[in-house]
Formats: C-alpha cells, sequence, structure tokens
C-alpha cells in the first residue's frame, strides 16, 4: 500500500472521522467520501463511557470536546410509574477510578463538529463531500469507488462507514436484511429548569414502564437535557431525524409518573427513528473492503455503546493497517479477528438490556427486587469487560 494513495472511507459520521484521525495518527492518508453535501447538526446526546473517552484521548479529540461534555455521578433507576428510585449506579469518580478515564455524556452535534474539527487540521486527510456512492470494486490491487455522476476515485483499501444503510456493506454482503425491531426513539431538549423535578439533572436518570423506558441526561456542559424516549411504534420510516409531535408520542407515555410527562411535555421540539437490527455479519472484512460501526455492527441504544464500537473500530482497523502497510487485505483480516467476539458481544448485550428494561408483570418485579437489593456497585461492574477497552499500543 503505497502512501501516495489515500485509503478510502465511505461516510463522514462518527465512524469516518474517527476512522481517518486513527489512520493519520499511524501515518497513513485517507480520503472520506461523504454523500450529504453539508455536514448535518441533528443528533440526539450520546453517552461515552470510559472506554470512548479513552477513545477520543487517543484519537487527539478529547481537547476539542472538553468545553461541551458533561460528568454524571450517577445513574439514578427509576419504577417509572410511581417514580420510585430502584437504585444509583455509581458513574463520577467512582468509575474513572476503576477504568483510568471518565464516564461522558455529549450532544451528538458537538462530538461530530469536535471530531470535524480535529479531522480539518490533520494533513494527509482529505473530505469530499456530495459523493453518493453508486458502485464499488475489489480489483485485487486497489479499490475503485463510482459515485451517481459518474466520477470514479481509486484508493488502495476501502473501509465503509457509511451507517446503517450502508452502501458498502450491500456491497460486501448484499443479503443482509435489515429488520424494524417495532421500536421506535424520540428525542429532544430539554432546559435545565424543566427537568428539576425529575431529580439531579446532572446525572443520567433510566424510567422503566413495562414496553418502554426513558433515559435523560445533561449535554452541552449542562446548559440542555437530553431526553429520549423508546417506545413500542409501528411506523418504519428512513429518516433518523423526523419530526414527532408531542400528541403523538405522548399517549405511549401515559404509563409513566406524572412529573416526567410534565417535563417532556416543555420540549419544543421531538425527533423519532425507528429502531433497526441486522444479523450478524458473517464477516467485518472481504478482500480490500472492511465495515466499521453501525455499517458493520447495528447496535440497539440499550447499551449506549453503538458510537463508541465505532471509536474503537477506527483505533484497531489502522492499527491493523500500519502492521501491514502492504497488505490490506490481511490487515482487514487482522482487524476482523480482533473486533468479532466483541462487537457480536455488545451487540448481544444490548438487545438483553433492552428486553429486561421492557419487562412486565411478574418478571419486572423481579427486576426491580433485584436492582433494589444487589450493591449498585456490583451492578456496574458487571459491565468491566465493556469499559475496560484500552487501544492498541
Amino acid at each position: 500500500m503505497t502512501r501516495a494513495e489515500p485509503v478510502l472511507i465511505a461516510g463522514g459520521g462518527i465512524a469516518g472521522l474517527a476512522t481517518a484521525l486513527a489512520l493519520a495518527g499511524r501515518g497513513i492518508s485517507s480520503r472520506i467520501l461523504e454523500q450529504r453535501e453539508r455536514f448535518s447538526e441533528a443528533g440526539a446526546g450520546i453517552q461515552i463511557g470510559p472506554n470512548g473517552a479513552r477513545a477520543l484521548m487517543a484519537l487527539g479529540v478529547s481537547p476539542l470536546l472538553a468545553a461541551h461534555v458533561s460528568v454524571p455521578e450517577e445513574i439514578v433507576v427509576h419504577q417509572g410509574a410511581s417514580g420510585s428510585i430502584l437504585t444509583r449506579m455509581p458513574l463520577g469518580n467512582w468509575i474513572a477510578a476503576r477504568h483510568g478515564a471518565p464516564y461522558w455524556v455529549v450532544h451528538r452535534r458537538d462530538l461530530q463538529a469536535a471530531l470535524l474539527e480535529r479531522a480539518r487540521s490533520v494533513p494527509g486527510l482529505a473530505i469530499e463531500t456530495g459523493f453518493a456512492i453508486a458502485e464499488i470494486s475489489d480489483n485485487g490491487d486497489h479499490v475503485t469507488v463510482r459515485d451517481s455522476s459518474g466520477s470514479t476515485v481509486r484508493g488502495p483499501a476501502l473501509v465503509g462507514a457509511d451507517g446503517i444503510r450502508s452502501r458498502v456493506r450491500m456491497a460486501l454482503a448484499p443479503d443482509t436484511q435489515l429488520r424494524f425491531s417495532g421500536k421506535a426513539a424520540s428525542r429532544a431538549l430539554l432546559p435545565p429548569e424543566a427537568a428539576a423535578v425529575l431529580g439531579d439533572s446532572a446525572s443520567v436518570g433510566v424510567w422503566l414502564v413495562p414496553g418502554a423506558h426513558v433515559v435523560h441526561y445533561p449535554v452541552t456542559a449542562g446548559a440542555q437535557v437530553a431526553a429520549v424516549a423508546i417506545v413500542p411504534d409501528d411506523r418504519m420510516t428512513d429518516d433518523w431525524a423526523a419530526p414527532n409531535d408531542w400528541s403523538t408520542l405522548a399517549p405511549h407515555l401515559a404509563g409513566f409518573a406524572p412529573e416526567l410527562r410534565k417535563a417532556l411535555a416543555t420540549a419544543p421540539e421531538w425527533r423519532r427513528w425507528a429502531l433497526l437490527e441486522a444479523p450478524p455479519l458473517a464477516h467485518l472484512a472481504k478482500g480490500r473492503i472492511a465495515l466499521a460501526g453501525d455499517a458493520a455492527h447495528p447496535v440497539l441504544p440499550f447499551l449506549a455503546q453503538g458510537g463508541v464500537m465505532a471509536l474503537e473500530d477506527a483505533l484497531v482497523l489502522a492499527d491493523a493497517l500500519a502492521a501491514r502497510p502492504d497488505d490490506p487485505s490481511g490487515a482487514f483480516k487482522a482487524y476482523e479477528a480482533a473486533r468479532y467476539a466483541r462487537v457480536n458481544a455488545i451487540v448481544a448485550t444490548s438487545r438483553q438490556n433492552g428486553r429486561i428494561f421492557h419487562l412486565s408483570g411478574p418478571a419486572a418485579l423481579a427486576r426491580n427486587l433485584a436492582m433494589a437489593a444487589v450493591p449498585a456497585t456490583r451492578l456496574m461492574a458487571r459491565y468491566d469487560w465493556v469499559y475496560g477497552w484500552r487501544p492498541p499500543a
């Protein structure tokens, strides 16, 4: 792989930008091919566990993000109908001491902006917008990508970081079918004073009722509170930022405590996206083409690890290419071997968490009793394998 030819990266979201930065850190140039004409500021809050914070430090992004993050002290889990507290799981100093890195919450827009700012300052990293991929070819000794206008680019390798509806995944694994989970997530931003009735607005709040849950936490350095409501929904849409009127969402929240519904009703705007799943791919890479982030392993939002997995993927992939600069196919095999078991375990654990969150009847009662009885530190320790991940040396 000659250093004169940049690695091609499809997609300029979290996965694509992080991959380009990780490659730059290993002295490998790259070219991002982004379908949109301009980068969107849409998005929801995102939780970044210690494994993600550590990845952002390795990418050189954390100084640009520092002014925008909040560091919650705990996760407060509520019985959703009554509002009573089931457990308080420690974050803050406890998790930072345990894992050597903080637990952050931030607006996705601010994370994207920090990644983009860092990317634009790095030599050897090109960003091309308005490039809608139409055709991909692995030619054995290089990859070519053609856009919808007929323009063609080539590179020694291609990383598909183009999201859950990835065009690169369609070329790599055309039989993969996305499945609608039957649930949708709606997001909004609340003023802190409106969220004050929910308890400590500086912490992560989780409210559980049968079949649904609500999460809220501070973003924009505490100036706003992000709220996400995940409820049953039969509307399958492609747009992850579709408007959702409160009058449409409110009936799905009827089982929650009045104080929560009152706070959520103050949101000036709600946006909705359908939650999609996919079976594990047989391979994350084939020849000179590899997948990263949601293109490789869509993660339901019940473990707060979807974006973080993209950051981890980026660093492992760049390390593999740096170790085998003249053998992208071999590098991508090593990347797949390093990531396959972990990302599929994260996907499975997230799905299992969703089932636990949405239990009903005696099963929900047993869950609530267990949460109240088990020490909160022990509950958090179950995720040491998630948060303890370290980037390649």
